[in-house]
């Protein structure tokens, strides 16, 4: 009995909403793998705006945030192309590139994306300073059961 009783503890423990303001995932060891999935109840977003801020060592294109859909695999998505030295915001699937950024590897940077449905404008800021406004898609909203990942993981970008 006291085990059972543990066991719902946990599961409803885990269930809890949690602010992670101020919280750091550590990933130790390069992998495509490593990887933090996040759950929520909301399935329809007319605009997002994401921030956070990184630090790592990887010398290739990874992700920073990834937000699916059944419907499109990068709905909204932040991702670091090595190759082309640019950060990329790829929403319901249309990239916008942003050059120019001076992304060191080592250090701490803060970058935010934001997307408005009406306008289908996206912008990015990295490290403070703002990009100039990009279209991408506008008119629908992103919706259906939605998958939040971050970490280091390499996903197949549709352009």
């Amino acid at each position: 009995m006291k085990v059972l009783l543990l066991l719902v503890m946990m599961k409803a423990c885990a269930a809890i909403t949690q602010d992670l303001s101020g919280k750091m995932f550590t990933f130790p060891l390069e992998s495509n793998r490593a990887r933090v999935m996040f759950n929520t109840s909301r399935r329809d977003f007319n605009a997002l705006t994401v921030c956070h801020r990184s630090f790592t060592d990887l010398k290739r294109d990874h992700t920073l945030f990834s937000l699916a859909t059944p419907s499109h695999t990068n709905d909204f998505l932040i991702f670091w192309d090595n190759t082309n030295k640019e950060m990329e915001s790829h929403i319901r699937n249309k990239k916008a590139e942003f050059g120019g950024r001076d992304y060191k590897l080592n250090m701490w940077h803060s970058v935010c994306t934001t997307w408005d449905a009406t306008s289908g404008l996206v912008q990015l800021w990295f490290d403070g300073q703002p990009s100039i406004r990009k279209f991408t898609s506008s008119g629908s909203n992103i919706g259906g059961p939605v998958i939040i990942i971050v970490g280091q993981v390499m996903l197949i970008l549709y352009t």
